[in-house]
């Protein structure tokens, strides 16, 4: 596995140090590391792999991004789904581990790979490479409008203190996302963190499907960044009834959370939030 942080030469400028004549000095400086993962799927048998994804990731905990990313995608429906899972070198680039090797269960079928689906996701948006929203669109099988989950809204606003406080990659570099799954008590179950919110989200599902955690039914997921359509949907596909972001969510989430049936949180900063959909969740 690469790592997560690496440390480059920098000239920090202090402009309000600069009257003393010492506004520019050189020192070292703690950077997210940023590589490609290359998730490969298929049946059984040697060579059977092919090709699905491409996300720059930040490398740690890359076999549950992977098996998230497939989860979420409506590619696997749970553990059961996946025969085996494994990292291995990429030929150009022998002592860094960038390819995940997914090995199908008998009689699950393969993905599709048409041009529509082709995944080619970045660390700033995502699945960038499917077409339309109807080829993005995919429907979870948890019933999350069923869901009676309620959470009162001063749990919720503790919540960002409690994950950022546990983000130890952000302490040292300043760059990675952060989503965090947490009990409706407050209790943070499990954090990832990655240069990407869609596959910090992964990590956080893949690591539910390998607990046999699913449905995430008591549980909510808070993301570091705003909430994206896509980001949204990776929340239903888990079975997760409520989504809160710290910042704005966009149209296309408040809509799909709506259909769902998911209560969508926003701009959860202090002792304020706003709800865009299903606020019975939410109790004051």
């Amino acid at each position: 596995m690469g790592r997560v942080t690496d440390r480059r030469g920098v000239l920090r400028i202090d402009l309000d140090a600069a009257a003393d004549g010492d506004g520019a000095t050189r020192r070292r400086d703690s950077l997210s590391v940023e590589e490609p993962l290359e998730i490969r799927v298929g049946p059984p048998g040697p060579g059977r792999r092919r090709p699905l994804a491409v996300t720059m990731r930040t490398p740690g905990d890359d076999l549950d991004l992977a098996i998230g990313f497939l989860l979420t995608e409506g590619i696997v429906r749970s553990a059961d789904d996946v025969h085996t899972a494994q990292l291995c070198a990429g030929a150009e680039t022998p002592n860094t581990y960038n390819v995940a090797d997914v090995v199908l269960a008998p009689g699950v079928p393969e993905p599709a790979t048409d041009a529509s689906r082709n995944f080619y996701t970045t660390s700033s948006c995502g699945v960038c490479g499917k077409a339309s929203i109807d080829a993005v669109r995919t429907r979870s099988r948890f019933a999350v409008a069923d869901n009676p989950l309620a959470v009162p809204a001063a749990v919720l606003a503790g919540l960002p203190e409690r994950l950022r406080a546990a983000q130890r990659g952000f302490d040292r570099t300043g760059g990675l996302h952060a989503a965090g799954l947490f009990t409706t008590g407050g209790e943070l179950v499990v954090l990832r963190e990655d240069v990407g919110r869609h596959n910090a989200v992964d990590k956080v599902v893949g690591w539910a499907v390998r607990e046999r955690q699913l449905p995430l039914a008591g549980h909510l997921l808070l993301v570091s960044g705003r909430a994206s359509f896509e980001l949204t949907q990776k929340a239903w596909m888990a079975g997760v009834p409520l989504l809160a972001a710290v910042s704005a969510p966009s149209t296309l989430a408040a809509d799909l959370a709506d259909e769902a049936g998911l209560t969508l949180v926003g701009f959860l900063r202090g002792r304020t939030m706003n709800v865009y959909t299903h606020p019975h969740r939410v109790t004051v």
